[in-house]
């Protein structure tokens, strides 16, 4: 079974937009029927709701298809599973860093003395196990 693109976004719970830029970017991939209509996999409602959660966590478009890349082409419970526990990591990650920057600019120091902590810096997969 295929879906619209507005059956794919009611089922995922995004607006037809966000599918379409998704698809824009490389996040999901539709097949087109002979009146150049998008189809997607049903596969794809879960990998939907995945793009947002790591949009939550604070990935960019890029660190999403980065992810999503390394993902094979039928992703089992494992996979969902390990990409879960990345996503996870990096909030963490990324909330000690956070928490890190709200201490300095909240510890009474000049706001423009503060410095960039090298461990923000590299590509995702530096940071996602």
């Amino acid at each position: 079974m295929t879906l619209t693109v507005g059956e794919l976004a009611r089922e995922s719970g995004v607006a037809p937009s966000a599918v379409r830029f998704y698809e824009t970017h490389g996040l999901l991939t539709a097949e087109r029927t002979a009146g150049n209509q998008r189809r997607f996999q049903k596969s794809d409602v879960c990998r939907t709701k995945v793009v947002r959660v790591a949009q939550r966590v604070g990935l960019s478009v890029a660190e999403i298809k980065e992810v999503l890349d390394d993902l094979p082409p039928d992703p089992s419970p494992d996979d969902w599973r390990r990409l879960a526990e990345s996503l996870v990591a990096e909030a963490h990650r990324r909330i000690r860093h956070l928490q890190q920057v709200l201490g300095e600019i909240t510890g009474g120091g000049r706001l423009c003395e503060t410095k960039e902590p090298a461990a923000m810096g590299g590509r995702l997969g530096d940071h996602l196990a």
